[in-house]
């Protein structure tokens, strides 16, 4: 196997745009992400905020479940979930799901140039148990049902009603990733025997039609792999990770990240972080806990995924240490940040506003550890750009 591919890019824009440098250009053996310092260096007391943050950076607190947004009249859902960052003029738009059911939905927060509150308002109600999901090249959020047969919604944050995807399949939805060089999106399924699927639109910029496929590999964690089409996207009678013989399992599918001809996705029933090379059709491992060669294991509950313009992967925890972990382009893993006396939590919905220079998230359910206790947060610094 040659050396894993960590050029990554921001999908932050219409556009993917790639990185080259001497970080990435090594060769040498892919081995799976090892502890090591990290590139902020130690973490810091927590802060006003109980956030442990290297120094340099600063959180702040930016919505709580069922209280107004501050600067607008919008109250924030419950369990907010996964989400994303569109640049909007001088400014951004940050997306969040609600993972609730029912209810459900996603919400949008408008900031201007300085990082301001603008407005808020709701792009999607009536569903159930919004997860995660994926923003697509052409400015619009994918928002997936976590349920037996769940749908995904495509909707618009700069205005528009939500549309119901069925030809994306019906499944136990978790995230999405836009591929604008293959034309296509991959989809992670949370189930103990889940699979890894792309959806082939008939036109790419139009989800209302076209082919549901799968990943059909052997069981190893790494080698190649194939696409076939899955009959019946509908999944019923036949579950939709039960109609391909050969499909690969993957257990309990969560965060999925694309940049630069590589897919990353996480799974969370096995702590592992997959990388997918869409360039030879391989796949691999990035991270797995159990092969970490010394200490402790520094990310456990893998979950939501995102990734920085410097081609550092953000990996988001649901419950362990309650951190936000970074692996780096060389195979390096250390915690970013720490939520602390939320144990009761998980972490969801990292995403980095255009300019890389803010990271937003949530904790899910707060100090309450209830659904009604959510905090969307911005954590602010010299992030690598």
């Amino acid at each position: 196997m040659e050396r894993r591919n960590f050029l990554r890019a921001s999908v932050l824009g219409a556009s993917t745009v790639a990185f080259t440098g001497s970080l990435w250009q090594g060769a040498a053996l892919a081995a799976p992400a090892q502890p090591a310092t990290g590139p902020y260096g130690a973490l810091q007391a927590a802060d006003a905020n109980g956030i442990r943050l290297p120094a340099g950076f600063t959180s702040r607190v930016v919505a709580r479940s069922r209280q107004v947004v501050p600067g607008t009249s919008y109250t924030w859902h419950d369990a907010p979930d996964g989400g994303a960052c569109f640049a909007d003029g001088s400014g951004w738009i940050y997306v969040s799901n609600s993972e609730i059911n029912p209810g459900g939905g996603a919400s949008a927060i408008r900031f201007d140039a300085s990082g301001n509150v603008v407005s808020a308002n709701r792009i999607l109600s009536g569903t159930r148990q919004n997860c995660a999901g994926g923003k697509t090249p052409w400015n619009t959020w994918l928002s997936c049902e976590e349920v037996s047969r769940g749908f995904v919604y495509e909707t618009y944050p700069f205005g528009g009603a939500a549309v119901q995807r069925p030809a994306m399949g019906r499944f136990t939805h978790e995230a999405a990733a836009a591929d604008p060089v293959r034309r296509v999106i991959y989809l992670t399924e949370d189930e103990s025997n889940g699979r890894f699927y792309r959806f082939v639109p008939t036109t790419w910029g139009d989800l209302s039609s076209g082919t549901l496929q799968v990943m059909v590999a052997g069981s190893a964690t790494s080698g190649s792999f194939t696409w076939a089409n899955v009959p019946d996207p509908d999944g019923d009678p036949t579950a939709t990770r039960n109609q391909v013989s050969g499909s690969k399992s993957f257990n309990g599918g969560e965060g999925c990240y694309y940049a630069d001809d590589t897919v990353w996705f996480t799974t969370k029933g096995d702590n592992r972080v997959w990388q997918v090379n869409l360039t030879n059709n391989t796949y691999e491992l990035a991270y797995d806990d159990s092969l970490v060669s010394s200490g402790t294991p520094p990310l456990t509950g893998v979950d939501n995924v995102t990734g920085s313009t410097a081609g550092d992967l953000y990996v988001a925890e649901d419950g362990g240490n309650m951190e936000i972990c970074l692996i780096t382009p060389d195979d390096k893993i250390s915690p970013f940040l720490r939520i602390s006396n939320q144990g009761s939590s998980e972490i969801t919905g990292p995403a980095f506003n255009p300019a890389g220079d803010r990271l937003y998230f949530s904790s899910q359910r707060g100090t309450s550890g209830s659904s009604s206790g959510g905090i969307t947060y911005c954590v602010t610094g010299p992030f690598r750009r």
